[in-house]
């Protein structure tokens, strides 16, 4: 035989030799098998349960977030949509300055600016904006900015009885507080 294959077949014998005295902690059982198993199955459960709940924080933060993000997308609309409406608002005090004054123009004249006006009332309307109610009607200081009071028996206490100036709201925002005068305050 050849050099070769005598060492092959010496390190054979070694590693049967080896095998057959091995102790009974080292040698594979079924035993140590399955507790091995169970082992990574717990592990692989709990990696499991971790990752699921990491997931659901994830999915909850992004459902928040999307929430968020359309709740001030809203807003963000309410207060640019406020600010252009007070500043129409002034417009329309203007608008009905001129329909009080008397006219040299003719019927026909005051008839044209009150179309217009109507139809500035109406765009405002559908855009949510309304009159802030004040003759007759409680003074509330989240509506009404009192300038003045005065004793008048036809109206009853702390009760507006004038109105210098009207008040606009926004759906729920007040844009501009009417200016009133309140009575038997």
């Amino acid at each position: 035989m050849s050099e070769k294959k005598k060492k092959d077949k010496t390190v054979e014998e070694t590693v049967k030799t080896a095998e057959k005295q091995a102790t009974p902690e080292t040698a594979e059982t079924p035993e140590n098998t399955s507790a091995g198993l169970e082992q990574e199955v717990e592990r692989l459960a709990a990696e499991n349960k971790e990752l699921q709940d990491k997931l659901l924080r994830q999915m909850a933060e992004f459902d928040n977030f999307r929430k968020r993000t359309a709740k001030e997308k809203g807003e963000l609309y309410d207060d640019a949509t406020a600010k252009c409406v007070a500043e129409i608002v002034a417009v329309v005090d203007n608008f009905e300055r001129a329909l009080a004054s008397p006219c040299d123009g003719g019927e026909e004249f005051k008839k044209g600016v009150q179309m217009i006006f109507d139809q500035l009332m109406q765009t405002l309307g559908k855009m949510g904006v309304t009159e802030i109610e004040a003759v007759g009607k409680p003074f509330d200081p989240e509506l009404h900015n009192a300038v003045s009071r005065v004793e008048d028996e036809n109206f009853g206490e702390n009760t507006v009885c004038q109105v210098y100036q009207k008040g606009f709201k926004l759906k729920d925002k007040v844009i501009r507080h009417a200016m009133v005068v309140v009575a038997n305050s």
